[in-house]
């Protein structure tokens, strides 16, 4: 994708308190990234690997990645994890997938192999503890997926023990206020791409307009069809909120689809936790 088309990349940095972090996890620093659509289109090789360099730089003590890796073919992937491969962290990298990584048939294991081929640990369903056993790390299977049920996995936490999740869709957000959860990380959104200043995402009214356009006009028209129920919560498109007692932020990906971002650039997230 043109720069002119995604705009320049953005480091977002932010702090997180968490009640109850122990004393031994205070500052600890995490880098997100998210949705990178690795296929020659909407990513270029220069953005990647500056968002691969500004991780490096940042020391994390951890990388965690959001989904969406590739767009429609998983073959990609295969040439992405030799930029991936580069990435540093002190506690290693953990990853969930996304929707358009288990959209073609055998493209979740073509991913997830090649992820796991480079020491990349994807979790569907799972519970990692990266930082040690009073942090756990939750990666959660994508919730267009017919395997995202997140009641078996989150009621195996202590709800006392603090918590972090990776779920790429923010919709997954209402679901998950049954539960503790800290810090929610997704992606999924590419925040929106278009924003209108002091208003909020396009996305949200090109899909209330949509919506009144006969399905068969739409399956016509390119982009209609594709882009139909992102997600539910718009508001929650990018940065940070608190939902519930939970809390979330919302990557806005690497990765540009057409016609580009307005007001919305590509973002390398770097987070530092802080005890409540």
């Amino acid at each position: 994708m043109h720069w002119l088309l995604s705009g320049p990349l953005s480091i977002e940095k932010l702090t997180v308190n968490i009640t109850g972090l122990p004393a031994s996890l205070q500052g600890k620093k995490l880098v997100q990234l998210s949705d990178f659509h690795y296929d020659g289109l909407r990513l270029s090789e220069e953005m990647l690997e500056k968002a691969i360099a500004l991780t490096n730089e940042a020391e994390p003590d951890l990388v965690l990645l959001t989904g969406d890796y590739v767009t429609d073919d998983p073959t990609p992937i295969h040439q992405l994890i030799l930029r991936l491969k580069h990435l540093q962290s002190r506690s290693g990298i953990y990853a969930v997938l996304g929707n358009h990584d288990i959209h073609y048939k055998h493209a979740k294991a073509e991913v997830t192999d090649a992820l796991t081929s480079i020491g990349i640990h994807v979790l569907w369903n799972e519970i990692a503890y990266p930082l040690g056993k009073e942090l756990p790390l939750v990666g959660l299977a994508d919730s267009w997926s017919r395997e995202f049920n997140p009641v078996p996995v989150m009621n195996q936490l202590n709800p006392d023990i603090p918590r972090i999740v990776l779920s790429h869709n923010p919709d997954s957000a209402e679901i998950l206020q049954t539960w503790r959860v800290d810090l929610q990380l997704s992606g999924h959104t590419h925040g929106g791409q278009i924003m209108i200043p002091g208003i909020g995402p396009a996305m949200f009214f090109y899909e209330k307009l949509t919506e009144k356009i006969p399905s068969k006009v739409r399956r016509r028209v390119p982009f209609l069809q594709e882009n139909i129920s992102v997600v539910k919560h718009w508001e929650w498109a990018q940065g940070f909120h608190r939902i519930g007692k939970n809390q979330l932020y919302v990557n806005r990906g690497l990765g540009t689809y057409l016609p580009g971002r307005l007001f919305c650039r590509p973002e390398v997230t770097i987070i530092t936790l802080r005890g409540d």
